[in-house]
């Protein structure tokens, strides 16, 4: 498996695959790198090297309480990219993915990356705050990450039963949320947002 350990201690799992220019791919939220495969097989298959990892928290990476904002999803992603030594690399992120991405660029530069693709990105800090009066109650998250704790299975079922689910103010439960899904297309992308 493998894994590089970051300077807080944190084990994140990454899929390495192929030779050529990199393309690296960053997930959302609550997903891992294993929702990108259908992608990665496809570039991996026009020369490609294709990478995803696991954010921390998500997949086979280290299931950790705290670390979870941009700042610490840009640096793993970071440690991630200095110890492939990639140069070159197309950045893909979606959802989070893409707000990790979008803040990997503003906090390390660009010296590593040719280009970047953000497929529905979140932005930075979507909580509400007296900074950011347009973001959501932290109880909504909250209530997601209940959801996620007590039956993960369930949520993701739930989730893709129902196609109109989104995050909204005082959102209690998923199945009272309104939330775009992602629906796979016949070309192996991904459309809608979560």
């Amino acid at each position: 498996m493998n894994t590089i350990i970051t300077k807080d201690g944190v084990e994140i799992f990454y899929k390495d695959w192929g030779k050529g220019q990199p393309i690296v791919f960053s997930h959302g939220w609550p997903l891992s790198a294993d929702d990108w495969d259908t992608q990665m097989l496809f570039f991996l298959k026009h020369g490609y090297r294709v990478i995803a990892h696991d954010r921390r928290g998500h997949g086979r990476s280290t299931q950790v309480g705290g670390g979870h904002d941009m700042d610490h999803y840009a640096d793993d992603l970071a440690a991630l990219t200095a110890h492939l030594n990639l140069k070159g690399a197309v950045h893909v992120g979606h959802s989070t993915g893409g707000g990790e991405v979008v803040h990997y660029l503003a906090r390390h530069g660009e010296s590593r990356v040719a280009k970047a693709v953000i497929i529905s990105a979140v932005p930075p800090l979507m909580v509400q705050t007296a900074a950011n009066p347009g973001g959501l109650p932290k109880e909504v998250f909250d209530g997601l990450q209940a959801q996620i704790a007590t039956n993960r299975a369930q949520f993701y079922y739930d989730s893709r039963q129902d196609r109109s689910m989104a995050i909204t103010d005082g959102c209690e439960t998923l199945s009272g949320c309104d939330l775009e899904l992602v629906a796979p297309r016949d070309d192996g992308w991904s459309q809608g947002a979560l």
